[in-house]
């Protein structure tokens, strides 16, 4: 099963970028065992359109050009579901045994979602109540995903 996270703008050259990198080779690593046969990570230029609404239907189609088309598709939406680890563990590896071939992780840019790409997700997924930017958006998915991996490897988890 392939992962992919897309997400909206360029991370520049620091700490968060590094951060990225960091989770994303850890969760590639221990992902291996898993049946997680490729992790990728793909940016999508922002818009550059007048209006939010635009920008928001401009980048949502970029996003869905990113993902095969059987993906299981997961939107970061503040008004999303918010799961423990434990149970984003749980989610993932179901997934994964029901046989899906590609889970795509995306992250819209500061206008949020296209409803087209609303509509075809098949779990809008929240990081909290809490407004993040969208550069540590980025960073807390890897290090969730990272997470869930080390979880369903049975390394000791320490909330459990």
């Amino acid at each position: 099963m392939r992962i992919l996270v897309a997400a909206v703008g360029r991370l520049k050259a620091g700490a968060e970028r590094q951060l990225v990198e960091r989770y994303a080779g850890r969760t590639a690593k221990s992902g291996r065992n898993l049946g997680i046969t490729r992790f990728d990570l793909q940016e999508i230029a922002e818009s550059r359109a007048r209006s939010a609404t635009e920008r928001a239907a401009e980048e949502a189609a970029a996003l869905a050009g990113a993902f095969a088309p059987g993906a299981v598709v997961v939107a970061l939406d503040e008004a999303g579901k918010s799961m423990s680890s434990r149970a984003f563990a749980d989610w993932l590896a179901a997934t994964r045994d029901g046989g899906a071939p590609e889970i795509a992780f995306v992250l819209g840019g500061p206008d949020g979602h296209g409803p087209e790409l609303l509509a075809r997700a098949d779990l809008k997924l929240s990081l909290g109540t809490m407004t993040w930017p969208h550069q540590i958006a980025r960073v807390l998915l890897l290090e969730q995903l990272y997470r869930a991996t080390t979880i369903l490897s049975g390394h000791p988890y320490h909330r459990e």
